[in-house]
């Protein structure tokens, strides 16, 4: 059920034939796994916890840094030196007390990311160094659960769904492989705020159509942008059969 108060605070979104009273019933009980705060982490817990998703887990072992506030609009001058989860929490709060939050405040070992992952509907990779990517994705195959991902540098991004409940489905190491050693990160090569809030806002969009049902989900797409000349294409990718982590062999 939905009272009087969430009626209103979700009535533009209810609105939408897509969603409507049961789509938002859906998000009421989802239960959601962000890992990192950070660029990409800020949209999409904003736009989560403002969308009445009902539970969202929060993965960052890291604090708020001076150097975090040109882009990670979660946080803000107030809050330096402090763990990035009790930032979020305080910030996610003052948006929408209805929405439970659960804190995770340390780096998630291969044992605790499947306890963290086992206890949601839908995992957000938000985290910015591909080892963290391949852990996330490794469970969500594992445990058959939804990922969405985002990345993005300098002045690009990317954006795609893993679904592993579906049998098309490719996942992040059918796309990726091992991943490069010339894998940079922000600190490394530089990043554009506007871009990372694209890559995060897109992500959460991904998320509630398929928390609520609705839409076609990025799934075997990898959206790629342009930052520098606005530009967006669209990459096509099958499912890898001889996927060390989600192949036929090994599934």
């Amino acid at each position: 059920m939905l009272d009087d108060q969430e009626l209103l605070r979700y009535s533009r979104q209810i609105l939408l034939p897509q969603i409507d009273i049961q789509g938002q019933l859906r998000l009421k009980a989802a239960k959601v796994l962000i890992v990192g705060l950070g660029g990409l982490g800020s949209p999409v817990a904003l736009y989560l916890a403002a969308a009445g998703v009902g539970e969202l887990h929060l993965a960052d072992f890291d604090q708020v840094d001076l150097t975090n506030l040109q882009r990670q609009v979660l946080h803000d001058s107030q809050q330096l030196g402090q763990p990035k989860v009790d930032s979020a929490i305080a910030r996610l709060t003052a948006i929408n007390p209805l929405v439970t939050l659960v804190p995770h405040r340390r780096a998630l070992d291969e044992d605790s990311l499947s306890q963290a992952i086992a206890a949601v509907d839908l995992v957000l990779d938000c985290s910015d160094n591909f080892g963290t990517r391949a852990a996330v994705n490794q469970a969500c195959v594992q445990l058959k659960c939804p990922l969405v991902s985002g990345a993005a540098i300098r002045l690009e991004g990317q954006l795609s769904v893993f679904d592993p409940r579906r049998d098309d489905s490719p996942c992040y190491h059918c796309l990726y492989g091992e991943g490069s050693e010339a894998d940079l990160t922000c600190s490394e090569a530089g990043v554009v705020g506007p871009l990372v809030g694209m890559v995060g806002s897109l992500q959460a969009l991904e998320a509630l159509k398929l928390l609520a049902g609705f839409g076609e989900p990025l799934v075997g797409r990898l959206l790629l942008i342009d930052g520098l000349s606005s530009r967006f294409r669209e990459l096509r990718f099958p499912r890898d059969p001889q996927c060390p982590v989600c192949g036929v062999a090994h599934g």
